[in-house]
């Protein structure tokens, strides 16, 4: 495997047209682009941004469902050095103004298209309701005008005042180690974490994604429905432009209708990633009759036992996993193909190329043997440098050189990487990172709140959710129902707790909530 090939979004997207221009790169159920079209409208929205004053360094806001515009400026803003923040579409109003305001946006650009999400032109109207971010300096709505931003009509004849040879200046000059994409990762912290994403970093790790795990050829179909504001679609999207390939995704996942997507476009590569969504597939009533005989290989995140119903419902594929993590690039580890059934069900493979993982005691960092568990740090190209605005967070982040993970796992006597939970103080919702403490800052901000403590509680259908366990304060009264309410509007609907419980006292230690003793409490109810 050689990497000399490694280079920026702009211009692998340009490689990909000038060996595979007229194949197909995005495929959504009613609309597709050649990797030729994708350039052209890339380089006119890249125009635009430059029409604006956007230019290299400059933070472009994209608050978008997937849909082709979305990629377009994705790879816009790539070709002229711009770094693109990607928005979680599930924000509600004070998320999003926080994210707009922390990640010194220059511009955002939305569209009308009403998802599974939300109505986004009611949700900035709401986030800005008492004053736009001094740092925005434009707002884009794709689709039909909305007062108060640029339409699209608008947006894109700025472009004609700007030539084409601009962007390929600009494109030039837009350097390995350049900020490619900030995207912002729920913690240990209150609010969601930027982190700043190279050039090198996530176009290294596509490549060595599909040059040591995937094996693409550009004849593959690649279905991979994610969120785009999400590393398990950015990831896919790099791996098959490093092999020509045509990329799947939905804007939004509906099981029926990608079975359909699935057997008619003959996907040879499946990238649910979240059992949610593989579920789904399995549990339509289409999942028997569909023909699904292409398909060769399919990513699945799960317990051992929910990947062995995986590669049963499945036959036809070869089940593979996964570790990795916003800060490292969205992944490190992915099985290979090749590796036993057993490997590919209880492990995620070996560190990719390039890449390093060590575990350590978390009390001492002392280094642990194979098949120990503790804490997994992590070293390598695709390691970030530092989370953005956040000095403080950033030397307990590191210890000589290596990232700091906050990960339970262990290194088998292969080499192969084991996760076992976290050691942060965390939730995985769906498949979705949710810090307690930005669920404990809600809870408390309600006045008949004294108290909030967060737990993850097991679910059938999203694996975990949150359970809070709540003190109130003196003389307030409010009910579980109204609590949750409250919550509703100030949080993402996936971060809602499922389950509220009234305490008076706390099992304590020396000076903190012991949450283990909470899940106990929660299991004895259950059990």
């Amino acid at each position: 495997m050689s990497w000399i090939n490694v280079t920026t979004f702009g211009d692998l997207l340009v490689r990909a047209v000038d060996q595979w221009g007229d194949n197909e790169a995005l495929i959504f159920p009613d609309q597709r682009l050649t990797y030729a079209a994708l350039l052209d409208a890339a380089s006119v929205r890249a125009r635009s941004l430059l029409g604006l004053g956007i230019g290299p360094g400059d933070h472009v806001g994209l608050l978008m469902a997937n849909c082709l515009e979305y990629v377009e400026c994705l790879f816009a803003a790539q070709l002229i050095g711009a770094v693109v923040v990607p928005i979680n579409a599930r924000f509600k109003a004070p998320e999003l103004a926080y994210v707009v305001e922390n990640a010194d946006l220059d511009i955002l650009i939305s569209h009308d298209l009403i998802s599974e999400y939300a109505n986004f032109g009611d949700l900035l109207d709401e986030a800005f309701a008492q004053a736009r971010p001094a740092c925005l300096k434009h707002l884009v709505m794709l689709g039909k005008h909305r007062p108060g931003f640029l339409s699209e009509q608008e947006f894109e004849e700025i472009s004609l005042s700007i030539s084409a040879d601009a962007v390929d200046h600009y494109r030039g000059q837009v350097s390995l180690r350049d900020t490619a994409i900030m995207m912002y990762t729920s913690g240990t912290t209150a609010h969601p974490k930027g982190c700043p994403l190279s050039h090198e970093m996530l176009v290294r790790n596509g490549m060595n994604m599909n040059q040591s795990r995937y094996f693409l050829n550009e004849s593959d179909r690649f279905w991979a429905p994610l969120p785009l504001f999400h590393m398990a679609s950015i990831l896919p999207l790099l791996c098959c432009m490093d092999a020509g390939a045509a990329m799947l995704s939905m804007t939004y996942v509906d099981a029926g209708q990608a079975l359909q997507m699935m057997e008619q476009e003959r996907v040879t590569i499946a990238f649910p990633s979240f059992p949610t969504v593989t579920m789904s597939l399995i549990q339509h009533a289409d999942f028997a009759r569909r023909d699904l005989s292409s398909l060769r290989r399919i990513n699945n995140v799960a317990p051992p036992d929910l990947l062995r119903q995986f590669q049963d419902a499945f036959p036809q594929a070869v089940q593979t996993g996964a570790y990795g993590l916003t800060e490292a690039g969205g992944v490190i580890a992915f099985n290979h193909p090749e590796e036993s059934l057993e490997s590919r069900l209880t492990t995620c493979g070996k560190p990719m190329p390039g890449l390093q993982a060590r575990i350590v005691d978390p009390d001492t960092g002392a280094d642990l043997d194979r098949g120990l568990k503790g804490e997994i740090l992590l070293k390598g190209y695709a390691v970030f440098e530092g989370y953005y605005k956040s000095p403080e967070k950033n030397q307990t982040a590191f210890v000589d050189g290596w990232f700091k993970t906050g990960d339970l796992c262990l290194i088998d006597a292969s080499g192969s990487i084991e996760f076992h939970g976290r050691l942060k103080d965390m939730l995985k919702v769906g498949g979705e990172n949710v810090a307690a403490i930005e669920i404990e800052s809600v809870l408390t901000s309600n006045p008949a709140v004294a108290m909030a403590q967060v737990i993850g509680v097991a679910d059938d259908r999203l694996f975990e959710v949150a359970c809070a366990y709540v003190e109130l304060s003196p003389g307030a009264a409010i009910d579980e129902a109204d609590l949750i309410e409250f919550c509703r509007d100030k949080i993402a609907s996936y971060k809602v707790p499922r389950y509220i419980r009234f305490v008076s006292q706390w099992p304590m230690s020396a000076t903190k909530v012991q949450k283990f003793v909470l899940r106990d409490w929660f299991l004895g109810e259950t059990s």
